[in-house]
């Protein structure tokens, strides 16, 4: 799942596999925007430039275009996550990642559209099995990463012993993604902000 942002001219890409990947790149923004059922034919069209002929040429349909590009965007987002990781020494720093990310977004290159877990789930759920089921997949696998981190930092001795981990793992889950949601309802920032001040008070009292 790892085609992260820019299409290059390398020699080993063929020209199909370069096409793939720039309809990809263009009609993702489009899906996580306007979701499955509101992204048309002629969206896709005007956002690359191509024809119906040349973007089915290369997928067999609008629904592989769509599970292709919200592949994308959950790897532009995991991209951001383990970036931010990567300099930071201790557990709780690392998940600390999260806050930096979703509470200040707008400084990050982040999905455009917003959160495409989030994005996807509203649009996907008893409407397109398909992406509802990579939703899930992407979920447990962000749940599975954190009890690993939490785990290591009670090995650690970072974190008190008595933490659970899975259930904290799904409590930040949660609190993440409830923020997402509260500020979309609201289009209040602060109330994003609000709730992941909850998520650092956490982090720091693990």
């Amino acid at each position: 799942m790892v085609y992260f942002c820019v299409v290059k001219e390398d020699k080993n890409i063929s020209k199909a596999e370069r096409t793939r990947q720039f309809i990809i790149e263009k009609t993702a923004p489009i899906f996580n925007k306007k979701g499955y059922a509101g992204t048309s034919l002629s969206d896709m069209t005007e956002a690359t430039g191509l024809t119906k002929g040349s973007i089915y040429g290369n997928f067999a349909d609008k629904d592989e275009v769509a599970l292709a590009a919200f592949d994308y965007n959950i790897e532009k987002l995991g991209a951001l996550t383990r970036a931010g990781m990567a300099g930071r020494q201790t557990v709780r720093e690392q998940l600390m990642v999260y806050v930096d990310v979703y509470e200040g977004y707008s400084k990050y290159p982040f999905p455009e559209g917003g959160c495409p877990i989030m994005n996807t789930t509203v649009d996907a759920d008893d409407t397109h099995p398909v992406l509802k089921s990579k939703v899930c997949h992407v979920v447990l696998a962000w749940k599975d990463r954190l009890v690993k981190l939490i785990e290591k930092g009670i090995a650690t001795k970072e974190f008190h012993k008595e933490v659970d981990p899975e259930q904290t793992a799904l409590t930040l889950i949660a609190l993440i993604e409830g923020a997402i949601l509260i500020n979309r309802a609201t289009g209040q920032v602060g109330h994003r902000k609000s709730v992941m001040k909850s998520v650092e008070k956490l982090i720091r009292e693990l």
